[in-house]
């Protein structure tokens, strides 16, 4: 199973809303609002690494109020 984790910027007083879209995103396993450099952090899983790249360009950086992503991918073997 491939993992990534999408740490998430959105527009202020939008994060209640992004959480929620991204929750309805297929392969999303986690969803979670934090305090710090980025706004949502998601966790996301699924057996092909091109189909996780797919849904992270796709669906969840082309939401509405998102304005960055950063993208961190496990390494197999190392969990």
């Amino acid at each position: 199973m491939e993992t990534a984790y999408v740490l998430v910027n959105c527009d202020f007083g939008s994060e209640v809303d992004v959480i929620e879209e991204i929750k309805h995103i297929d392969s999303v396993k986690e969803v979670n609002g934090t305090f710090g450099a980025y706004d949502i952090i998601a966790k996301i899983e699924n057996p092909e690494k091109d189909k996780l790249k797919d849904i992270i360009t796709w669906n969840i950086r082309k939401l509405e109020h998102v304005r960055s992503t950063l993208i961190l991918m496990g390494i197999r073997g190392q969990n």
